[in-house]
This record gives structure tokens, C-alpha cells and sequence, in this order.
């Protein structure tokens, strides 16, 4: 690579424009570590007059980013506009035609695309980096690929999404209700102002989970239909029970490959109190790798915001000054093979169910009776009956259970109205 180096920014929201004022700031430390004087030669974004917290060159400010393609020389490109497809996928897509080199921590795109984006960069000979995509500042895409090239690794799981991690750590430290804990973290900047339903369903840390297999399996991106459940029905007496049980609710994303078949999974968990998993609180990620000759491999950190973010974009960028041009998923892709799915509905577990219903003779035998039914039985009941509203929460532990038996079984009760609501379901890990 020549010695001055070209850089485009694409996107300025908190990320972009965060990066934008470390890149500024950190010319001369860049370098000193590879070599290469950088120059931000084009930004963009919708609105140029938008306040943000650090200021911007309106010189070098694009409305259009494809054009910046078009009429800039860039050598590097930064793209940190987030969607999954639509402009996103089209500057990626013509960055690496044109053989410059990306960097992006947008893991929806990559979840989905990222299997023709290697190709493209393959084909171009060009990088393609997404670090920043998974666990914010933690490194673990690149331990993945480089530290732990020659392990065999046979499973990945941890806590994938922050605003979860923040959300369970609040409400079983305040006993409070998960709105008002999700408006507090919302308020701080841990959760989305507008919508963060994606967060809150799941489906982040699902894009998360996508990438860790790809990587950690050698293996193209799985399409499967996954198990993927948030964390929105939670409530706080789920705590106050958990506590008696100790145990901890957490959000986990699990990828692991059983009988040469992908299972990926995002789901609460239910985790014993003295587990490593299950003491990592607030908006912190934490990440464990099973793997062979190295055994259990653990990586913390901050998984979310500007400044742990644009840490993993300044680590992909050094990577790419220091020439060290690769396979963005560790191998080519022509040698990474499709996987088929393992079937959810064998998968067997320990359960914990909540159901709020009716306090009156018998509505505890209804609900026996259907878990006999369905092959389910109990390790452990517990009974707390609120006497001024004639109700009743039921809790049950189950002995393993297999996963179709389990949703047969909880679909049943939908009828019973002696069953207030829905009854909640969170597996024990």
C-alpha cells in the first residue's frame, strides 16, 4: 500500500462521527505504529447541518455517498450507515468492485451478505473487516481467525447484546418493571430512543451468533430458522423467584455443532449464580470459546457505543495499513462448506415455567396433567398465592424435556381460563 492513504467515512451518527474524531486525532500515532500518513478525504451522511458532538469538514461533506466512490480516490472506506440492504449493501458492494478496501461494524449486513461480500473482496483482492460487528471493543473475530487459527472449536456462547445485559442486571438489582428500566436505559444511551425492539426481540444478537459460526466452524453463513427469543416478557417476580433458585436470568447467544449439524440459538437463560456467565453485569459482553488443544477461552468487555466500537474500526484499519490483506472469514470462501440445520425441536432441557392463574381447588391438577401428557415432569413446584386478587403464580422446574414436547405443551394451555396469561418459558443452562 502507498504511504499516503485515502479514507472515506459513510454514516455520522454517534459511530461515524466518533471515528471521524479519532482518526482525526490519532494521525501521527497511526503513523508511527504502521508507516502510513491517513487522510480523510470525503464524509457523508443525510444532513450536513445535523449538531453533532464533534464537529465535521463541510470541504470534503458528500450528500450522495455513492459519488464519493465516483469522484474521490479513496484507498479505505468506512462504512457505519447500519442497514442490512439498500444504500449499506450498495456502497459495500461497489467499494470492493472497485477495489478498496472496507471496514464496517454493521453486522446486520454482514449477517446477511457477507458470504458475497467475501467473495467480492476475495475476487479484488481487497479487505473486507468487520471486527467492530461483534462484542463492540472485544476482539474476538480476530482471536477467532488468528489467535485461535488451529484450534478446533466446538462451541461459542455469552452475552451478545448490552442493552439486555443492562436491562436483567437492572430489574434483578431495583426489582423494577421492565419499561421503566428499559426508559432508564434508553435515557442513558443503552437502549434506542425510537424503537429497540431489534435489540429486545433478539434478532441483534442473532446476527452476532451468524458471524461467530461462520468463523468459528469454517462454514458459510447459515440461513436456518433459528430459536430466537427476547427478553420483553420478563418480569420482575421471575427475579425475586430466581433469587430463591439461585439463579440469574441472562440473554445468551449459543452456536455449537452437534452430530456435524449447526445449532444457533438466542434465548434467556437461566444461569447458576457462581458461573463466570452469570457475574457479568450492566452493559458489558463477555464471550466463551470451547475448543481443542486450547479448552475454554473467555473475552469481556464493553460490547456497545461509540468509543468501544470505534476501537475494533481503528484495529481493522492498523491491520489493513500493515498490509496484511485476507480471507474475511479466515478462509476462502470456496472452502467453506454449507452446514445443515440440527433440529430445535430435539433439543432437550430443563425448563422454568411461570403460570398465573385463578387460585380456586384444581387448576393446579389441570396443569399436571397436561405436562404428564406431554412427557414432562416436575423436579421442583412452588406455590405464591395473592389472596386479595384470588390469583395464583405456579412455578415449575422440569427434569430435561425435549423442545417439540415443550411447545406442544405450552400451546395447550392458550384455552384454559383458569390460565390468566400466557405462561412464561425460560430455559435453564
Amino acid at each position: 500500500m502507498k504511504k499516503k492513504v485515502n479514507i472515506a467515512i459513510l454514516g455520522l451518527g454517534q459511530i461515524g462521527n466518533y471515528l471521524y474524531n479519532e482518526l482525526n486525532y490519532k494521525k501521527k500515532e497511526i503513523e508511527l505504529k504502521t508507516g502510513k500518513k491517513i487522510d480523510i478525504v470525503a464524509i457523508s451522511a443525510k444532513n450536513i447541518n445535523k449538531k453533532r458532538k464533534y464537529k465535521i469538514s463541510k470541504k470534503i461533506f458528500y450528500r450522495n455517498p455513492l459519488q464519493v466512490i465516483k469522484n474521490k480516490n479513496i484507498d479505505i472506506l468506512f462504512e457505519c450507515i447500519g442497514l442490512s440492504d439498500g444504500i449499506s449493501k450498495q456502497i459495500v458492494i461497489n467499494a470492493l468492485k472497485n477495489k478498496i478496501h472496507v471496514i464496517t461494524p454493521n453486522k446486520a449486513l454482514i449477517s446477511k451478505h457477507g458470504d458475497y461480500l467475501s467473495k467480492l473482496a476475495e475476487m479484488n483482492k481487497v479487505n473486507l473487516e468487520f471486527e467492530a460487528s461483534v462484542g463492540g471493543g472485544i476482539p474476538i473475530l480476530r482471536t477467532i481467525k488468528e489467535s485461535l487459527a488451529t484450534n478446533k472449536i466446538s462451541k461459542v456462547y455469552g452475552i451478545l447484546n448490552g442493552t439486555c445485559n443492562y436491562i436483567l442486571s437492572e430489574m434483578e438489582k431495583t426489582k423494577d418493571s421492565f419499561n421503566n428500566v428499559l426508559k432508564k436505559a434508553q435515557n442513558l444511551g443503552y437502549a434506542e430512543p425510537g424503537n429497540p425492539k431489534l435489540d429486545l426481540n433478539g434478532y441483534d444478537a442473532l446476527a452476532k451468533v451468524k458471524i461467530l459460526s461462520a468463523l468459528s466452524f469454517n462454514k458459510k453463513i447459515s440461513k436456518n430458522k433459528c430459536l430466537m427469543e427476547g427478553i420483553e416478557n420478563i418480569e420482575s417476580k421471575d427475579f425475586n423467584i430466581a433469587e430463591q433458585l439461585n439463579l440469574r436470568i441472562k440473554l445468551l447467544g449459543i452456536t455449537e455443532v452437534i452430530d456435524n449439524k449447526l445449532f444457533e440459538r438466542v434465548h434467556p437463560c437461566l444461569v447458576k449464580k457462581n458461573t463466570y456467565i452469570s457475574n457479568v453485569g450492566g452493559a458489558m459482553n463477555a464471550i466463551i470459546l470451547e475448543g481443542k488443544p486450547v479448552g475454554q477461552s473467555v473475552l469481556q468487555g464493553e460490547g456497545a457505543g461509540p468509543g468501544p466500537t470505534s476501537s475494533a474500526l481503528m484495529s481493522d484499519l492498523l491491520s489493513i495499513l500493515r498490509g496484511n490483506i485476507k480471507s474475511p472469514f479466515g478462509i476462502p470462501l470456496k472452502k467453506r462448506k454449507k452446514i445443515s440445520s440440527y433440529d430445535q425441536k430435539k433439543y432437550v432441557n430443563s425448563l422454568y415455567l411461570r403460570f398465573e392463574v385463578v387460585d380456586k381447588p384444581g387448576v393446579l391438577s389441570q396443569i399436571t396433567k397436561q405436562l404428564a401428557k406431554y412427557k414432562i415432569s416436575i423436579q421442583r413446584l412452588i406455590q405464591i398465592p395473592d389472596n386479595n386478587k384470588k390469583k395464583a403464580s405456579i412455578i415449575i422446574i422440569t427434569h430435561d424435556v425435549m423442545e417439540s414436547n415443550s411447545s406442544k405443551c405450552m400451546n395447550s394451555f392458550i384455552s384454559n381460563k383458569n390460565i390468566l396469561k400466557k405462561p412464561i418459558l425460560i430455559r435453564l443452562f
